[in-house]
């Protein structure tokens, strides 16, 4: 199959309960993206900052919200952005202090800051990535929606009563947001996790929202070694059922 790579600049928000293998889906994902040749940039909204880990195995990484307290706006674009695997471009949004202030605020400051220090001008991403805590939509956490930032949102849930109870509240708030011309839902990602009627649960939750399952990932003790290597799937086992998997999904995810 041949990709073109074009100076668009795709826009993709990716969102999932804690504990869903977001972050795993997402960082494999970008993996798979780049390889096709594109350059992208993933971008950690989560305030425990290890959206990238996997990306960037032993290289240290400030959060954008580090950066705002420790140096206020003496930094640039080189401080917030660090390359990882196969030359995706990793930021982490980072968090409050433990017990102070509010933990979407640094989703908001990451945003607002990449902006203003011009890293989408200077890197020039053909896709972006921004992995979404979905445990809570509102402030911070619902600010990729927003118009001018995700041009299209991908819950990933599995079929467990609490996965499903938190993308229904995602693509609820993403419903509610739909009148204000901010991204739109793109589809549901099915991370199995081998509960019963699994399929059917999540075909349901679709069918609620007028969605559909745009990609699967299969359970598999794959995903768990390559995570105990330090490292995503598409690098440890670039030969395996499931780095296709990731490839099949990433080509979903860009309308391939």
């Amino acid at each position: 199959m041949n990709y073109e790579v074009t100076n668009y600049m795709r826009k993709i928000a990716i969102y999932g309960k804690g504990g869903i293998g977001k972050s795993t889906t997402v960082s494999n994902v970008a993996v798979a993206l780049s390889r096709k040749g594109y350059k992208v940039m993933q971008i950690g909204c989560d305030p425990k900052a290890d959206s990238t880990m996997a990306l960037r195995k032993d290289k240290e990484i400030k959060t954008v919200l580090d950066l705002i307290r420790e140096k206020k706006n003496d930094f640039d674009h080189t401080d917030m952005v660090t390359v990882g695997a196969e030359g995706v471009l990793c930021v982490e949004a980072g968090g409050p202090t433990p017990g102070v202030g509010c933990a979407g605020r640094g989703i908001i400051a990451a945003l607002d800051k990449l902006k203003e220090k011009g890293a989408y001008e200077i890197y020039k991403p053909d896709i972006v990535l921004y992995d979404v805590l979905g445990d809570v939509v509102c402030g911070g956490f619902s600010m990729p929606m927003h118009a001018g930032y995700a041009d299209c949102v991908y819950i990933v849930t599995s079929g467990e009563n609490m996965a499903i109870h938190a993308a229904a509240n995602i693509a609820m708030a993403i419903d509610n947001f739909r009148s204000r011309g901010y991204a739109s839902l793109g589809g549901l990602i099915l991370n199995h996790r081998d509960v019963k009627n699994e399929r059917q649960k999540v075909e349901e939750l679709a069918s609620d929202f007028n969605t559909q399952i745009i990609g699967e990932l299969t359970r598999s003790e794959t995903v768990s070694l390559a995570e105990e290597l330090g490292k995503t799937v598409m690098e440890a086992f670039p030969d395996s059922d499931m780095a296709r998997e990731y490839e099949a999904l990433a080509d979903k995810l860009i309308g391939y």
